[in-house]
């Protein structure tokens, strides 16, 4: 058989025969799939969008392998990402079996540097499983009622209004207030902007009135609009305008400010694993985002279509790492790490 060819078989003996690092108990004898064990790393606090990129990892492998365990779950916070990779890099964390949730937020922080001296490289990047959008929101008794009273605020005097989500300085949601006050003609630099360890966190702040904005992503806020939290959107950054949950909700271009940002979701692994793992992995979702139900199953998470693997997947996350370098460059943040 050609290496690069798996059988459903060959995929489902090759999972289950992976030992799950940190869990006791040896794994189960290689043909029996039901022994397969297997953990995806959500590298923040819970109710983020990497919480539910988990969930989706889970749901659409046991949709089509029903038979096998569902993918456990392991919250790691730190640096919205960078405790995971940074040990992922290092050879403290990997093996076959452990998947790590990745967004283009972790592309964005990679391309200055963030996430200390590793490149890309010591990752294999195995699926995108489908894009969030950016939302700019509000408290639902918040005085702003459109995009373009905010941009009028920020025009005012910037500093009165806190932003408040995922991430330090850098990261993608500070990006996107960035973007929003250089739309306002006002230097990113009179921001005020409050750090949180993800996107749940930062919509309990605007819950509580604590922060004015949240730059965040579709389906976090969603998440927690379904949750009974009293957010608003003003905005969501897509190109044009969405269905489904955001339905009626106006883009940034439809209120006259040009700000787009999507939000790749997907999962990698430690590019230490070996190959046969890797490439099972990769046949593994490819499988799952092929079936009928997974449109479906993707929307219930409250993702959009996108759906990359292997090599493909590979490209685009070069690609992204250095258009976000010319990004971080235009406003001024410096590279970490030389």
């Amino acid at each position: 058989m050609s290496p690069l060819k798996f059988t459903r078989r060959h995929v489902l003996c090759t999972l289950s025969g992976l030992a799950l690092p940190g869990v006791g108990g040896a794994a189960g004898p290689p043909d029996d799939p039901s022994a397969a064990a297997a953990e995806c790393v959500i590298p923040a606090k819970a109710g983020g969008g990497f919480d539910l990129t988990c969930a989706l990892a889970r749901d659409g492998l046991q949709a089509v392998r029903p038979a096998r365990p569902p993918l456990a779950q392991r919250f790691m916070p730190g640096g919205i990402g960078a405790v995971a990779y940074d040990r992922i890099a290092t050879g403290q964390m990997g093996g076959p079996s452990l998947l790590v949730a990745f967004s283009s937020g972790t592309l964005l922080n990679i391309a200055q540097g963030r996430f200390g001296p590793h490149s890309p490289d010591v990752a294999r990047w195995i699926a995108a499983l489908g894009t969030d959008y950016g939302v700019v929101a509000v408290h639902r008794d918040s005085p702003y009622k459109s995009l373009q009273d905010v941009i009028a605020a920020l025009r005012q005097e910037p500093s009165r209004l806190a932003f408040g989500a995922g991430g330090t300085v850098g990261s993608q949601d500070w990006v996107k207030a960035a973007l929003l006050l250089r739309a306002a003609g006002r230097d990113p630099r009179s921001m005020r902007f409050v750090s949180f360890e993800g996107g749940g966190d930062a919509l309990r702040a605007l819950q509580g009135k604590h922060v004015d904005l949240f730059p965040g992503d579709a389906a976090e806020a969603l998440q927690a609009i379904a949750g009974g939290a009293a957010v608003r959107i003003l905005a969501v950054l897509s190109e044009t305008a969405l269905d489904g949950q955001l339905a009626g909700i106006p883009t940034a271009r439809e209120q006259k400010v040009d700000l787009v940002w999507p939000t790749v979701r997907g999962v990698y692994m430690s590019a230490a694993a070996a190959e046969p793992a890797t490439r099972a992995w990769i046949e593994a979702f490819r499988e799952a985002m092929e079936a009928p139900g997974y449109p479906a199953l993707r929307e219930r998470h409250r993702l959009h279509a996108f759906s990359l693997t292997g090599q493909a997947l590979e490209a685009y996350v070069q690609a992204s790492i250095a258009r976000y370098r010319s990004v971080a460059a235009d406003l001024g943040l410096r590279r970490w790490n030389g």
